[in-house]
């Protein structure tokens, strides 16, 4: 398919401006908000999309991140593709590209790039936790070394620190786990540094392949919008 359908009406015409404060050179993403209640069944078919299992809310979110998906690719290289779905769930880009797709809440979002330019890709986005939920996920989320001095903060910093804490390590997992092919957790990874510009970087705590052992560190970012905060680990081709 190398003309794009009409936008399904769930969907709020495709973004492709760059949220972050920081630029991953070469890289494409493409966002839009969807409601849920409005996904017409024939969206699928007329996007060439196979339609998947589960409720309506699963099915929306679905479909609106392969349309970011495709548009990203085709802002990227003027082709656009729908990836499928491998064996483990996770996307399967073009050949030669890279790419992560997230959604949630009514957002979703894609980001494509060129193999020669980055390795890997992973963006994820959460609604901001309440207090009361982080403060029960803490001890899931984060590391001994990343809860220390957590009691001692606000609810407001408490909250912001599990959202992002989980938010990157999911965006980490899907940037190297199609590099590692061996899965891994909250706590096998640390976030070792953020600051107020949205970088970010993170520490492996456990060894998955000679490649990408404990210790080695990688780069990320975030960005808080609405009550949303997006995250995006980028890892840089060799």
């Amino acid at each position: 398919m190398t003309e794009r359908p009409a936008l399904p009406a769930y969907c709020t015409p495709l973004d492709a401006a760059w949220p972050f404060r920081h630029a991953v050179p070469g890289a494409r993403l493409v966002s839009t908000r969807f409601d849920p209640a409005r996904l017409d069944p024939e969206d699928f078919t007329r996007w060439g999309v196979p339609p998947m299992a589960g409720v309506n809310k699963r099915q929306a979110e679905y479909l609106a991140g392969r349309l970011c998906a495709w548009e990203a690719l085709r802002v990227m290289n003027g082709a656009g593709a729908i990836p499928a779905i491998g064996d483990d769930r996770a996307p399967c880009w073009p050949q030669g590209t890279v790419g992560s797709i997230t959604h949630g809440a009514g957002w979703a979002a894609a980001i494509t790039a060129r193999h020669t330019q980055w390795r890997g890709l992973g963006l994820d986005v959460e609604k901001t936790l309440p207090v009361a939920r982080a403060d029960r996920l803490a001890g899931e989320i984060l590391t001994a070394r990343e809860l220390q001095g957590y009691a001692e903060q606000d609810e407001t910093s408490r909250a912001l620190r599990v959202t992002l804490t989980f938010s990157i390590k999911e965006s980490l997992f899907k940037a190297l786990y199609p590099l590692a092919n061996k899965r891994f957790y909250f706590h096998d990874a640390e976030l070792i540094h953020h600051d107020d510009t949205g970088r970010a970087r993170l520490r492996l705590l456990t060894n998955l392949t000679p490649d990408w052992r404990a210790g080695s560190e990688l780069d990320g970012q975030f960005v808080q919008f609405d009550d949303y905060l997006l995250s995006l680990v980028h890892i840089p081709a060799e």
